[in-house]
């Protein structure tokens, strides 16, 4: 079952659910509109290394905008931190901004149960594309879940701006 947006204004009122800050104006009829942070990252290694921790760059995104490059992967984060201990959340990308050749979130929407922070997305553009800080970029769905709840307690817990990969830190994924 997936909340309504009338169940995740209540949700978000009584504590079920985390949006902050929460705009009431941001809920569709069955998700949450997120908002683009003003802080990206890339990866300036020629090589991407699945073992070990990749030097990124930090880029400020200017109030005017910012030019997303293809063949580029951006780290961006949502200004909103967003969790629940009760439900499980998956993060899309808005249709609007698919319209505009802009990928959000394709290989990791899922958020686990127990997660509290600000969401790193991945963003890829399909053409020169400009973004804002602030605009709606991404639409948070949360999902009924069933069975025993084991929260969260992973790497990227309370996650503040873009979060580059922490893949190399879990010995059992390099095996």
């Amino acid at each position: 079952m997936i909340l309504t947006g009338p169940e995740i204004t209540e949700a978000a009122f009584d504590g079920r659910v985390e949006i902050t800050p929460f705009s009431s104006d941001q809920v569709n009829p069955n998700s949450y509109n997120v908002r683009l942070g003003d802080t990206l990252r890339t990866y300036t290694d020629q090589v991407i290394d699945a073992r070990r921790d990749n030097h990124t760059q930090e880029i400020r995104l200017p109030e005017d905008g910012f030019v997303l490059e293809p063949d580029q992967l951006y780290l961006g984060h949502t200004v909103e931190r967003v969790g629940s201990d009760h439900f499980v959340p998956l993060l899309f990308g808005r249709s609007s901004v698919g319209r505009l050749g802009l990928f959000v979130e394709i290989t990791a929407p899922i958020g686990d149960i127990g997660f509290h922070g600000q969401w790193t997305l991945m963003l890829s553009a399909v053409r020169p594309l400009r973004v804002y800080p602030g605009m709606k970029i991404g639409q948070i769905m949360f999902f009924v879940s069933m069975g025993e709840i084991d929260l969260y307690k992973g790497k990227y817990q309370a996650a503040a701006g873009p979060q580059e990969s922490r893949f190399w830190r879990d010995p059992v994924t390099l095996a």
